[in-house]
């Protein structure tokens, strides 16, 4: 397999394929025997979901004691009804952070996910501003999904019957040639998901020039929406922190300022289940996402709103708040590319990302091994995340991808982890090679 430039290094050992088959059985037992010690240790380890830790978790505790009034800066009384866009003093903290203007903002409850989820059903049920119709009435909905990607945006799909097509997610972002192909004459090809900043499961940064191109390239649906899931913006994981795409002043440039909704959480910054989602959007599609959403709420919790802001105090706060992640989390990645590097690099059996942030590592093992991979893990009590996650209703046509989370666990744990990986793929290679002869 052909090493990237952002992949692990060879060493010098040889690529299995070119063992001869004495060799390639040496090596085999040798992986057996090595295999059977890691199963006899009895692990239960879980790499399976990349949920925040607990050391992460503690980082926020100060949040348990705010806010410590009940008013915002305008004296309205955050405990009572009303304020349907968020804390006006959250939506402009989180316009710097986005890139954005407060005014394109909306704050709402603890899950961007819901707020995806809504855009959806409000597009499906009603259509857009610029939509001939609701989506539910066309004869087919289809949405463009770069792999390896992120399992809940294809789960989200396939609930409501959209059809997906996937291209190929590059180190810049989602192909732009297949994504052209594909809008260009098919009125069907209504939106695509893209996570920009350190996309899960790659750690791929979508870069300036292919957002520019994503928003101006024309499309047969007028109503073509781009769903720009930024829910790394801020998770650096060393000092050379990537800056995400203006999209939303790309597309105003181009003539087609709906076309983006962005979206972005503090559900790994504070608290999982307690934070704030934010959305971004043109004027248009705020008023229309507003429209609707006053159909279901009164106003979030704006509380927990001015919680968070006295919690940050400002955008540089967060910024600060970030560092101390990046110190939790860097060694654990470390941990996985310096365990994979160790005992694959050099056999031509997996490539691996390194991630400059984000949450999760993605591995490409030999073709057809990837379930083989998560199986032997499982047996040896290394919960894994199930091969094909990353692609559409999970079918990996190549059946070589695998996400790695190495996030909840602690560096110790990690460390064994991955060390137990490496050995499962190894093996599988070897098992598959030696098949094959």
């Amino acid at each position: 397999m052909t090493t990237r430039p952002d992949r692990a290094p060879a060493d010098p050992r040889a690529p299995l394929s070119s063992l001869t088959s004495g060799e390639l059985g040496d090596f085999l037992t040798a992986k057996q025997a090595e295999y059977a010690a890691l199963r006899r240790r009895g692990l239960k380890l879980d790499l399976t979901r990349g949920k925040p830790s607990a050391a992460q978790l503690d980082l926020s505790d100060r949040l348990l004691l705010l806010p410590t009034t009940t008013t915002d800066r305008a004296g309205a009384d955050v405990r009572n009804y009303g304020g349907l866009e968020g804390l006006p003093e959250l939506c402009e903290l989180f316009a710097e952070l986005l890139w954005v203007e407060p005014g394109q903002v909306i704050c709402g409850g603890n899950s961007s996910l819901t707020m995806m989820h809504d855009t959806l059903v409000h597009l499906l049920l009603h259509g857009g501003p610029d939509s001939p119709r609701p989506w539910a009435q066309e004869e087919k909905v289809t949405f463009i999904c770069p792999v390896p990607g992120y399992d809940r945006h294809f789960s989200m799909l396939a609930n409501f019957g959209i059809e997906m097509v996937t291209v190929p997610m590059h180190e810049d972002g989602p192909d732009v040639a297949a994504v052209e192909a594909l809008v260009t004459n098919d009125p069907s090809v209504k939106g695509i998901w893209i996570v920009p900043t350190y996309a899960n499961p790659s750690g791929a940064v979508c870069s300036q020039e292919v957002a520019a191109a994503l928003v101006a390239m024309p499309t047969a649906a007028p109503d073509f929406r781009i769903l720009w899931d930024n829910a790394y913006a801020f998770h650096h994981l060393s000092e050379v922190e990537a800056k995400s795409a203006d999209v939303l002043t790309l597309a105003a440039a181009s003539g087609h300022p709906n076309r983006p909704i962005m979206f972005a959480s503090t559900s790994k910054i504070t608290f999982a289940g307690a934070g704030v989602a934010v959305m971004a959007a043109s004027a248009e599609n705020k008023a229309w996402f507003l429209k609707h959403l006053a159909m279901g709420s009164i106003g979030p919790d704006k509380v927990n709103h001015l919680r968070h802001v006295e919690f940050f105090g400002s955008a540089d706060g967060l910024r600060a708040h970030m560092r101390r992640h990046r110190d939790i989390l860097a060694p654990k990645f470390a941990a996985v590319g310096e365990a994979l590097t160790a005992a694959l690099a050099g056999l031509g059996v997996a490539e691996w990302t390194h991630p400059t942030g984000g949450y999760f590592v993605s591995l490409d093992v030999l073709d057809g091994t990837a379930t083989r991979v998560v199986a032997l893990a499982k047996e040896a009590g290394i919960a894994l995340t199930p091969a094909g996650s990353s692609f559409p209703l999970g079918r990996d046509p190549r059946d070589r991808n695998i996400r790695l989370a190495p996030t909840f666990p602690v560096l110790a744990e990690v460390e064994t982890a991955m060390a137990g990986v490496a050995t499962c793929v190894a093996l599988a290679a070897a098992e598959q090679l030696s098949a094959g002869r």
